[in-house]
Parts: structure tokens; C-alpha cells; sequence
């Protein structure tokens, strides 16, 4: 298996994980979000069906990570093609990890605000959609060294 094949099925996972965490499971992605004593605020379902949008968008990415990986279809053969999907991937995982960089800066939760960022299940989101980033990023140089 290649360092390639390795990143789409780890890709594939993670953001099927997502879907899962985030429209499947969304009363459980509202406790990691709210602390207890805020979990009957009346916005709170509001919350809990919004996140299904975020499990809404890792779906489709998840699946065309698998896709690539599983079909190995004709037109993914050129490496501009590979670098390009890779650094798309790289995005992807790069913009969930920098929207919680400005969380973690302000401390985490502060009061009932925002999650926490440095423990529990979104400390683990926080560190392997850096390594995700991170892998997505060497593999698409990998590839342009290639080229």
C-alpha cells in the first residue's frame, strides 16, 4: 500500500467518522459542546440540528475519498490530478483545524462559551485534523517532487 492509498483511506475515516459524530449523533456532539448546565437552554436543540450541516458537508468528502482510492478511476491516474485532490483534502482538513485555533487561543471554553479545545474528543478532532493536514500536505509534495 502506498503513502497515498494510506492518506484516502485515512481521509475516508476520518470525515465518515464526522458524519457520523455530527448527524448521527448529534445529542452526543451536543454534550461535547455545551457544558451540563446549559444543555436546556432552548437554543440548544437548534445547535444540536445545526452541527448535522457539518456532518452534512464530511460526508461527500469522505465519500470521494473513498471513491479515489476504491476506483482508481482513469482520469485520477495524472499526477496533476493526485496533487490537486490532495491539496484539496489538505484544505479541508486545515480549515476545521484553524476554525478552532482562535478557540484555543481565547483558553478554550470561557463560561458556557465555546468548547473545549486542549481536552476530550475535541482536543482528538483538533490533533488529527492537524496530522490530517499535515499528511494530505506531504503527500501533494510528494507528488509535485514527482512531477
Amino acid at each position: 500500500m502506498r503513502l497515498s492509498d494510506i492518506v484516502l483511506l485515512l481521509n475516508a475515516l476520518w470525515f465518515g467518522g464526522a458524519f457520523i459524530q455530527f448527524s448521527i449523533a448529534q445529542a452526543n456532539t451536543l454534550k461535547i459542546l455545551l457544558p451540563r448546565e446549559e444543555r436546556t437552554n432552548p437554543i440548544a436543540p437548534t445547535l444540536s440540528a445545526s452541527v448535522a450541516f457539518l456532518g452534512g458537508i464530511n460526508l461527500p468528502i469522505g465519500l470521494l475519498s473513498l471513491y479515489f482510492l476504491a476506483a482508481r478511476p482513469v482520469f485520477f491516474q495524472p499526477v496533476e490530478a493526485q496533487l490537486v485532490l490532495f491539496l484539496f483534502f489538505a484544505a479541508c482538513h486545515f480549515s476545521q483545524f484553524a476554525y478552532n485555533l482562535p478557540v484555543l487561543l481565547r483558553g478554550g471554553r470561557v463560561g458556557v462559551a465555546y468548547w473545549p479545545v486542549l481536552k476530550g474528543p475535541m482536543l482528538r478532532i483538533f490533533v488529527i485534523d492537524a496530522a490530517l493536514f499535515v499528511a494530505n500536505l506531504g503527500a501533494a509534495l510528494l507528488l509535485a517532487s514527482r512531477s
